[in-house]
């Protein structure tokens, strides 16, 4: 369980990190607290923290089930492939939100593997064992 303990701060100093790039942008944009909105540059920053804290409340709790009842090794690996999208996802949203598409993927497609493997040892441990 380390790895995914490692892997959680990571991805919540990763949300410290895109906060504070909030903080930078209010500043450089003269954007005065707690307006969210103003000029379209600081709202891309702002949208892109906004979306990584609605991802991180799926992703979290999805981390640490799959780990405790399915696979801690592949919950990390799901979980840094999910910190890895969160700043493909950042860096290509704050430059042009259309481009945003591979982030989002890699955001996504690691939690959707967690709560389907969740979903299908939940439903796998219910069931009689076979030859039962």
């Amino acid at each position: 369980m380390p790895y995914v303990a490692i892997v959680t701060v990571l991805a919540l100093i990763e949300y410290i990190v895109l906060g504070m790039l909030v903080g930078r942008a209010r500043e450089k944009f003269a954007i005065p607290a707690p307006a969210t909105s103003g000029h379209p540059e600081f709202e891309r920053y702002f949208r892109v923290h906004m979306n990584t804290l609605e991802q991180l409340v799926i992703f979290l709790p999805a981390v640490w089930i799959f780990a405790s009842f399915v696979s801690p090794v592949w919950a990390s690996a799901a979980g840094a492939v999910f910190i890895v999208g969160r700043a493909v996802y950042a860096r290509s949203y704050i430059r042009d939100p259309k481009s945003r598409s591979l982030g989002f993927a890699l955001s996504m497609l690691p939690m959707l593997a967690l709560l389907i493997g969740i979903l299908v040892w939940a439903i796998r441990s219910l069931l009689p064992a076979a030859g039962g």
